[in-house]
């Protein structure tokens, strides 16, 4: 009875648009009252949430992922995967799915590759004769892209719910994110050439390779920080402090389109992100210790093994199940709160959690593509000037095929875990 308290009120304030950290906040304390639980529960459990170490990498990764793309690096990569692809049928389709790959090892977040990409492409492709629904898609689907390769805010957060080497979950993105990224682009060709879009001049080596050292110190930052992790150089957070450092040094002196007079509104940015990222954090931790009180874990385990305990089947179901999800609950929360009730039944059916932690981030990334909550789809919409209607239509091939590495990585354990197992 209590839970499906906590349930209705979550669910009707999700429906009235209410922020979904203020949601579980306010579902939680609904529950709390009436539960007749002390009130002084709700700072220590959100409390709790944020108190670890290897969170404090957070603000670090925004920061750097902001003075990354202030000082220029967002033109950089997109030139780069222009002059490099430019001159393939659905050249600039296909380089704005490249440019997403590579500005993945800058920021890590889905929304920062959609707005930053997006409001540099879309326009270019409407310009150039593509239509505004497809390059409203290309954009938002590839957009998913940026959490799978590392670094990864998402997968910052799964290493610190289950106690998993984060440098371990980095490695298990890239296989994933690689594919992803291929993938969307044979979509993008195909649907390019049926549709005859324009095509670019093809470039000399040496105007590739030029646009190859404008784009190097960016594409670098993602070597540094797995270097340095997984050679044990440093930790996460350590690593967060060199990216900055690192971005600071590109954006000033090489680079040079970093300015001094930058750095306030770039600080005060990130403390924003950062301090919305932690609220959410502590209010699903806090939402999370609700459920295990209710034994939900349990009873969504056994619910789930009732139906089958068929590997294939039960994998099927728990993809089915984080899909759904992520098409309306915003990925950290959603990763807080069922991550720790989602993993017995995958561990149960013989899944590695890291194989099963990189599953869940790619069904939530995709989620962020779909309606009616996604994000990326918004906004990618909005900059393109086209309704979610005719985006989503035009997304469907898209989907498709992350659809498709999705079952990929659920199905083949070495995408995932090939890497991570090298450094064993």
């Amino acid at each position: 009875m209590m839970a499906t308290i906590l349930f209705v009120t979550f669910i009707i304030l999700i429906f009235l648009s209410v922020p979904i950290a203020f949601s579980l906040g306010l579902s939680s304390l609904v529950y709390i009252l009436i539960a007749d639980i002390p009130l002084n529960i709700i700072p220590q459990k959100m409390f709790g949430g944020i108190n670890s170490f290897t969170l404090l990498c957070i603000p670090g990764f925004i920061l750097a992922g902001n003075l990354m793309n202030a000082g220029g690096i967002t033109e950089r990569i997109i030139d780069f995967a222009k002059k490099l692809v430019g001159h393939i049928r659905g050249g600039l389709g296909l380089s704005n799915v490249g440019a997403s790959m590579g500005f993945a090892g800058i920021t890590g977040t889905a929304l920062a590759d959609t707005a930053s990409i997006g409001s540099v492409m879309i326009p270019a492709m409407k310009k150039e004769g593509y239509d505004a629904p497809f390059s409203v898609a290309v954009t938002s689907s590839s957009s998913t892209i940026g959490p799978i390769i590392p670094p990864s805010l998402p997968m910052i957060i799964l290493g610190t719910l289950a106690t998993v080497s984060i440098g371990d979950l980095f490695l298990a993105g890239t296989i994933p994110g690689i594919l992803l990224g291929l993938s969307l682009m044979v979509a993008t060709y195909f649907i390019s050439k049926k549709r005859k879009y324009p095509k670019g001049e093809r470039q000399t080596l040496p105007v590739i390779t030029k646009s190859f050292f404008g784009a190097f110190w960016a594409l670098m930052m993602t070597v540094v920080i797995l270097f340095g992790i997984l050679s044990g150089y440093f930790t996460p957070t350590e690593a967060s402090i060199v990216a900055v450092v690192y971005a600071l040094i590109v954006g000033i002196f090489v680079y040079r389109d970093l300015k001094f007079h930058m750095l306030p509104k770039i600080l005060l940015d990130s403390m924003v992100s950062t301090a919305g990222i932690m609220v959410l954090v502590g209010m699903a931790n806090l939402f999370g210790w609700i459920l295990v009180s209710e034994q939900i874990p349990q009873l969504v385990a056994d619910s789930i093994l009732a139906i089958s305990e068929n590997p294939i089947i039960v994998i099927l179901l728990l993809n089915v199940l984080l899909l759904f999800v992520g098409t309306f609950m915003e990925t950290i929360a959603a990763l807080v709160i069922l991550f720790p009730v989602l993993l017995p039944v995958a561990t149960q059916i013989g899944m590695d959690p890291v194989q099963f932690g990189v599953m869940m981030v790619l069904n939530l990334m995709i989620g962020l593509s779909t309606p009616p909550v996604g994000v990326c789809l918004f906004v990618a919409s909005s900059i393109g000037k086209v309704s979610i209607g005719q985006a989503s239509k035009a997304l469907l091939p898209f989907l498709a095929v992350s659809l498709l590495v999705l079952l990929a990585v659920s199905f083949i354990p070495s995408l995932t875990l090939f890497l991570p197992s090298l450094i064993d």
